[in-house]
């Protein structure tokens, strides 16, 4: 048992850190030639909604501003350069393992019985949430999509901890941009 726990949570471990994915820009792209942006009005809808999910997308937000302002840009409402648009996408997971005739918790005894077989198969041992971020930087004057990104993780189970893991993801996810 303590060795299935120990492979859980190395599995959970290491799909806990932000991995970053899709990160394309046009060539012509700078992000000097601006020098304001605002956000695109995001609707936020889904079956894998938290009660919280308001409060994230506003973390979001704060966290690209962030990133945007220490790079010389500065937020404005008024006919912004560069437009922000935030995908966020949450999935309900279930991670399994695959039982093993070599285990013996994974077989079952047969007394008297010659007629019986055993195939390995899968067994849900628990779930979690998937979440995935993507933001599009848009040029107001062309509408055009100048530089995307994503950014991936496991999703905590506490609320407290979300903030942080906002933080390093928009902070690995803005490091791609040139």
């Amino acid at each position: 048992m303590k060795k299935i726990l120990f492979i859980v949570w190395i599995t959970l471990g290491a799909c806990s850190t932000v991995k970053i994915s899709g990160v394309e820009q046009s060539g012509d792209f700078l992000l000097s030639k601006y020098s304001t942006f605002n956000f695109v009005d995001v609707v936020v809808q889904g079956d894998a909604l938290s009660p919280n999910s308001e409060t994230n997308l506003n973390l979001l937000k704060e966290a690209i501003t962030k990133q945007l302002t220490q790079r010389g840009l500065s937020k404005t409402s008024d006919n912004a350069d560069l437009l922000v648009n935030i995908g966020v996408v949450v999935t309900e997971e279930v991670q399994t393992r695959e039982t093993n005739f070599a285990n013996p918790a994974d077989r079952t005894v047969y007394m008297g019985q010659r007629n019986y077989s055993w195939k390995s198969q899968e067994v849900a041992v628990g779930t979690y949430r998937q979440g995935a971020v993507t933001v599009d930087l848009v040029d107001r004057a062309n509408n055009a999509l100048v530089w995307k990104g994503t950014a991936e993780s496991v999703l905590p189970s506490k609320q407290k901890n979300i903030p942080s893991l906002i933080e390093e993801g928009m902070e690995k996810l803005f490091a791609k941009l040139k």
